[in-house]
This record gives structure tokens, C-alpha cells and sequence, in this order.
């Protein structure tokens, strides 16, 4: 569904697209994604990995990506060792249960390269883009994840992400694109380390973040949604006894199962609206 979803919006972002996956995780395992290029060796890497670091690392490849699982109390090591030993491959997110996909190309394409249809959870986020301020590339691609399970996905454009930017890398956020919406990502995730809830934090963005946006923000438990006060991106929500889901319009909702009889809505400005998994 997820993958019909991205096709459907090809329109409103056809230069790229990604999305995230909220699929089994395992105690004490962390999966860390790794961003290559077509010609990578992921299997020489992982070895070479283990041998620099002593972590027992499991790999799982799709096309320019892979997830490496290795021990939580490892992921620091490895992080260094990859960074150290091989500069030109990329963390695009880490967690117990998410997995991360990007790709320049067409929605429907880049769906197709991972195999998205086939992939299996409890929750999953994409994004289609049309930049209109930074490069098209594959690192510039949605979703952007700064926190541990946490991804974010935006439909606008922020205007003081540079001075936010530079006042959170002081509080030890990391970003590696110049792209606004990673700003946001990086915002939050420093909310939640200081103890914030993900509707504190969102709520706290309304007066932090100067701009104008839609978000679509993932957690290891569900997922939220904020528009800013004016609400000048689009938005629809839709919410079944089965379900919830959220399109920039209704027709990335219409071939759910039972659309019909479901609860359809536009979400308010300054509002945020959130979703917590079964446990």
C-alpha cells in the first residue's frame, strides 16, 4: 500500500524518494542503514568491519543500501570504524526497528529497487521530493533521521534552519546535508534527549522553527503529524479501525481498503496529532 501511495504522488515530487520501515527489531540489536552506490561491496565491508571492530555484524543488502544489526553496545565502534575505513558510504538512520531507503529517481522506481511492496511492519513513512532549494541527490532525499528510530518527512520550507542549525551542532547534533528538513529532524531529536515527549517537542517547534511546513514524524511506537499555523502545504488524514494514514492529498488515500467507510479529515493548523502502536 505504502509503495502504491508513492507512486500516486509522483506528481508532487518526482526527482526523489524514500521511506522508512518500522519492521521486527530485537532487544539489545541495533539496525544501522547504510547509504552506497550501485557498484559497493557490502559484504567486504561488513567484514572488513567486524575485523576492525570485533562487533558480530549481520548484513542484509537491497541494491545501494544495506542494514547492518549488530550489538547496541557496539553501534559507537562501528560508527567511528565505517567513518574511518570507508568515508564514501553514509548512516542514513539507526535504531531497534527502523530501516531506511533513498534514492534520486521516480517514486515508483525507486520503490521498485528496494522492493518495498514486499517488506513487512507496523509502520512505515515515505516521501516523494521536488527540491527547491538544495541539490537533487540521494543524501538530500526524505525521510532524514537524526535520532535513534526517529525519521522525519516535510512538505515546505523553513527559513532560519541555518542559525538553528548552528546552535544545535553545538548541543552535539549531528546533520551531513545542508537540506532544511534535516534541521527539523535535528530539532526534535534534541527535544527528546532533554526529556521532552514527541508532542512536547512538536508543540515546541511551532515558536522554534520560522517557516512554513507539514510533518510527518516516525517513532519506534507510531507516528505524528504537524502543520504549521497558517496550514499552507496540504494535508489529509484518514483513520479506520485498522488503520490511520496521511497523504499531502486524497488520492494517495483512495485505494486503501475500506476508504470508503473511513473517518477522512484535513488536520487542524498548530495541532499536533499522534498515533502510538498496539504494544
Amino acid at each position: 500500500m505504502l509503495s502504491t501511495m508513492l507512486d500516486v504522488m509522483t506528481g508532487r515530487g518526482p526527482d526523489s524518494a524514500g521511506f522508512a520501515v518500522y519492521g521486527k527489531g530485537h532487544d539489545g540489536v541495533v539496525k544501522m542503514s547504510i547509504r552506497g552506490g550501485t557498484a559497493t561491496d557490502f559484504n567486504a565491508v561488513a567484514a572488513d568491519l567486524e575485523r576492525a571492530t570485533g562487533a558480530a555484524l549481520s548484513l542484509t543488502v537491497r541494491s545501494t543500501h544495506a542494514i547492518l544489526e549488530l550489538p547496541a553496545d557496539r553501534e559507537s565502534a562501528v560508527r567511528a570504524a565505517l567513518h574511518d575505513r570507508h568515508p564514501d558510504l553514509g548512516v542514513v538512520g539507526s535504531g531497534q526497528r527502523i530501516e531506511i531507503y533513498k534514492e534520486v529517481g521516480l517514486p515508483a522506481d525507486v520503490a521498485r529497487r528496494f522492493d518495498l511492496a514486499r517488506m513487512t511492519g507496523t509502520h512505515g513513512i515515505g516521501h516523494t521530493r521536488m527540491a527547491t532549494e538544495s541539490a537533487v541527490t540521494t543524501a538530500g532525499a526524505h525521510p532524514f533521521s537524526t535520532g535513534p528510530d526517529q525519521c522525519l518527512v516535510h512538505n515546505g520550507s523553513l527559513s532560519n534552519h541555518n542559525v538553528l542549525r548552528r546552535t544545535l551542532i553545538r548541543e552535539g547534533i549531528g546533520f551531513t546535508t545542508d537540506n532544511d528538513s534535516e534541521v527539523a529532524a535535528g530539532y526534535l531529536t534534541a527535544r527528546l534527549r532533554q526529556g521532552d515527549t514527541l508532542k512536547q517537542a512538536l508543540t515546541r517547534s511551532l515558536d522554534a522553527l520560522d517557516g512554513f511546513f507539514t510533518f510527518v514524524v516516525g517513532t519506534e511506537s507510531g507516528f505524528a503529524v504537524l502543520r504549521d499555523p497558517i496550514a499552507c502545504k496540504p494535508a489529509v488524514m484518514a483513520e479506520t479501525d485498522d488503520y490511520v494514514a496521511f497523504g499531502s492529498e486524497y488520492r494517495a488515500l483512495a485505494d486503501l481498503p475500506g476508504i470508503a467507510k473511513a473517518k477522512v479529515w484535513e488536520p487542524e493548523p498548530a495541532t499536533v496529532y499522534s498515533w502510538e502502536r498496539a504494544a
